[in-house]
């Protein structure tokens, strides 16, 4: 069913690509030659400045899935040693996990269906740019497709998710009085605002909501040699499971942070939500779920669900009125690591699953 041979070459050779958020040009440029060579027609969403979406359509017209796979990454930590090594059965290199794993093992199970069934494919897969910045290729990606259901090869172990965490993204600027610094006060100084807000807010999510998720991301002052610093931005990122009411979770920040600038000194401070995304949690019935279960049981894995933790293009498929299941091979522990890889007979096993679920809707 599924060629391994060209299946690890492809994996491999995506890897390789170097494609950061906002670079997928030589990615794209690659896997359009790929497809063209395999005889797949292929369609382009125009996403930014040459920045573009991969869309493989079905040949029938009820389509009732969308398999979704980002071909961004992170910035390399090491741009000498990005690229794929293989250990034992572990898979080393940027993107492995994260999903250059998951979108290799979807566009194989593609191929191998539409090889193996007269060219025919019954599922539409969106290859997209942006997912670790801004989410623009997905975004762009539902203002012209929309799918009751789709399959995100975000990594989950193979655990189908039908539940994903809600996500906030906090921005916090304070503000302060330039002056030299041997004349610093505690009044002035826009980095101990920050501290303070920060404190509130993080204090306030340890006493009530110890099952939330938050990590201060950046912390960056304005500099300008031996002098206080007049401002200091900072960004918190809040991951929260699906039940949460999100509207509910925003007033409260704001109440802990109303509290901190009855300061006199801190009135022009700000908090933002540049981010909000709310979780879901999908019952796992239904025609297509059916279809899922069944591809597991062939496979022998076994059928554990969870919820997915971290924010994803799923968010943006749920806001459109999508029914995302987050399927992939590969774990979060490892993704956005120097060290990320995932074990490649994983990604074996995924396209197989998937190859089973096109089956499954034929």
């Amino acid at each position: 069913m599924i060629n391994q041979e060209r299946l690890k070459k492809l994996f491999v050779d995506l890897i390789n690509i170097y494609s950061p958020s906002g670079k997928e040009t030589a990615i794209t440029g690659y896997l359009d030659k790929f497809f063209k060579n395999a005889g797949i027609s292929v369609d382009y969403q125009e996403v930014e400045d040459g920045r573009k979406n991969l869309i493989i359509h079905p040949t029938k017209q009820s389509c009732q899935i969308l398999f979704v796979g980002h071909i961004d990454t992170v910035p390399a930590f090491d741009y000498e040693n990005y690229r794929f090594e293989m250990k034992d059965n572990e898979a080393f290199g940027l993107g492995t996990a994260d999903m250059k794993g998951g979108c290799a093992a979807m566009i194989e199970a593609f191929l191998s269906y539409a090889g193996n069934h007269h060219g025919d494919i019954p599922a539409t897969l969106a290859l997209v740019v942006g997912e670790e910045e801004t989410g623009d290729g997905a975004q762009t990606l539902v203002e012209q497709i929309h799918h009751p259901w789709a399959i995100v090869a975000e990594p989950t172990g193979m655990s189908p998710c039908f539940s994903h965490f809600g996500y906030l993204e906090l921005v916090l600027t304070t503000y302060g009085k330039r002056m030299h610094a041997s004349l610093a006060t505690k009044e002035h100084n826009a980095v101990r605002s920050m501290l303070k807000m920060l404190m509130a807010i993080t204090d306030y999510l340890d006493a009530s909501h110890d099952d939330i998720i938050y990590n201060i991301r950046d912390m960056l002052s304005s500099q300008a040699g031996f002098v206080v610093p007049d401002r200091c931005d900072a960004s918190v990122d809040i991951h929260m499971p699906p039940y949460f009411t999100i509207g509910e979770l925003t007033f409260e920040l704001e109440e802990a942070v109303r509290k901190h600038i009855k300061d006199p000194a801190t009135l022009h401070d700000t908090l933002s939500f540049s981010t909000v995304h709310a979780g879901y949690d999908i019952p796992e019935s239904g025609i297509v779920p059916d279809i899922i279960r069944k591809a597991f049981k062939g496979s022998g894995l076994p059928w554990k669900t969870d919820a997915f933790r971290s924010d994803s293009d799923a968010a943006i498929l749920w806001g459109a009125g999508i029914r995302p299941v987050i399927l992939g091979p590969g774990t979060l522990t490892k993704a956005h690591t120097p060290e990320e890889s995932v074990t490649y007979s994983e990604v074996e096993k995924a396209a197989g699953i998937y190859y089973d679920i096109l089956c499954g809707l034929a």
